[in-house]
């Protein structure tokens, strides 16, 4: 099915969806290299046009990629709720942008919504929407999840505390650990990326993390971040797993990359589930969220597995992988895989923001890794600017790093400190159960202010001599 549309004196033809909507994203990097991005811009905004007037249904009739060989095309079809769908199935594109913009789309209705969208519905409106639409929308959706604790209540922001190193070395990550929780960081989980990725490094990395965790009593989740096949064997050799990590894509071939599919997400989740980790809540029910996961725009088309689609549709659909598995976290490390992708603060950003748009629409626990590589053209200002507004729209977590410097990823994230900064600037608190223990650890003081280092707790001094002592 072909689409059409008129500018000037120009009539832009458009031979499919994918083109339909891989002309119509806003101009970045790796659509270009992907030779799918709109040639100017009266060329963008005639297939912007094209794309409002769109019915809603048409999604459901036309796959950006084939159904009969890709697993992640056959998930989203097989699983469309048209029932939750049916509200909003009158609509085109731009009066579904229209009614996400009302007042009858509020946090209620746009929850039970979410079964019945799809991620190139949500990703086609994202293309339609400017920057202020992106944080207003997403704001309006809440997505709770609970393990340990309970993420993305509405006036909370959490941090994942990240305290990588470069050769591993306990006492380095210990006193990342210390320095983080000190200043209230490490209620969305406490993950290591390990710099040596092989199954007796993660055993004992989990084992270090449990042991700190239980030892301080703190209501969080720990996690190290590596392959899923990894963490089945730690598993099997009694370590104490929390959350199963597992960067995914959009498209079958790209998890294929990854050395993953769709059943081996579901063997690692059963598992997990299996050790009876999460807490058991006032209701009674037990956090049962065990995966977490991340995705990145361009991830695909590196893998050379994006069936000529741009990459912010693509990476939509990897929150249909994401949402199947009914995670605790999913996290958009949105400049990370370079300036290829991403290739300056201004491109960053919209993408953040769009990740964040259309996983929050489609139902996810979203989170983002606001960063960038040395090599692209963007700069702390850039990342503070995105930081702010992933923060009013909303975001359920971010990263927490010494320094906003991860000294063995080599890439630059945000601070424990930019986190205390969003959470001052604009009101937002800690998870409910760690904002608890932050109060009887003597952290934080009642009111919400943290304590000054001269007042350090004294639950963290022994931690601390014997850091100062390694």
């Amino acid at each position: 099915m072909s689409f059409s549309h008129t500018v000037g004196h120009h009539r832009y033809v458009f031979d499919d969806l994918r083109m339909l909507m891989a002309r119509a994203s806003p101009l970045r990097s790796g659509d270009r290299l992907a030779g799918v991005a709109a040639a100017n811009s009266q060329e963008r905004v005639a297939a912007q046009m094209a794309l409002a007037e769109l019915p809603l249904r048409a999604f459901l009739h036309e796959a950006v990629v084939p159904y009969e060989s890709d697993e992640v095309t056959r998930l989203i079809v097989d699983t469309h709720d048209a029932t939750a769908f049916a509200p909003v199935a009158h609509l085109t594109l731009g009066d579904f942008r229209n009614w996400l913009l009302s007042d009858a789309a509020d946090s209620a209705t746009l929850s039970a919504l979410a079964p019945g969208l799809t991620p190139e519905m949500v990703a086609a409106v994202s293309k339609l929407c400017r920057v202020q639409d992106l944080a207003l929308i997403a704001r309006k959706c809440s997505v709770v999840t609970r393990f340990r604790n309970t993420l993305g209540l509405p006036g909370r922001l959490a941090t994942r505390l990240q305290p990588n190193h470069p050769t591993d070395d306990l006492a380095g990550i210990a006193a990342s650990l210390i320095d983080g929780l000190l200043m209230g960081s490490g209620d969305a989980v406490i993950g290591i990326n390990p710099a040596t990725d092989n199954v007796p490094q993660v055993v004992r990395l989990l084992g270090m993390l449990d042991e700190v965790r239980q030892r301080y009593g703190m209501p969080t989740q720990s996690c190290v971040l590596t392959h899923v096949t990894n963490t089945l064997q730690a598993i099997e050799r009694g370590a104490p797993v929390d959350l199963v990590f597992q960067s995914i894509g959009g498209t079958e071939a790209t998890n294929r990359s990854f050395g993953i599919d769709l059943a081996l997400l579901a063997q690692a989740r059963d598992a997990a589930l299996s050790l009876q980790r999460g807490a058991v809540f006032d209701d009674g029910t037990r956090g049962q969220h065990v995966m977490y996961f991340e995705t990145g725009q361009g991830s695909a088309l590196s893998a050379n597995a994006h069936f000529g689609c741009d990459q912010q549709t693509i990476e939509a659909r990897a929150y249909a992988v994401a949402r199947h598995f009914q995670p605790l976290l999913v996290n958009t490390v949105v400049g990370f895989i370079g300036p290829e992708y991403l290739f300056d603060g201004k491109q960053i950003l919209r993408a953040g923001l769009e990740d964040h748009f259309c996983g929050k629409l489609l139902g996810l626990p979203m989170g983002c890794d606001v960063c960038y590589t040395n090599h692209a053209e963007a700069d702390s200002d850039d990342m503070d600017a995105l930081l702010t507004l992933l923060c009013t729209a909303g975001v359920n977590f971010i990263m927490g790093i010494p320094g906003a410097d991860d000294i063995m990823l080599n890439y630059q994230s945000t601070s424990f400190h930019d986190a205390l900064a969003m959470r001052q600037l604009l009101g937002l608190r800690a998870a409910p159960e760690f904002e608890d223990w932050l109060l009887r650890t003597g952290i934080r003081e009642a009111g919400g202010a943290l304590r000054l280092a001269s007042a350090l707790p004294a639950t963290f001094v022994p931690a601390i001599r014997r850091l100062e002592g390694s």
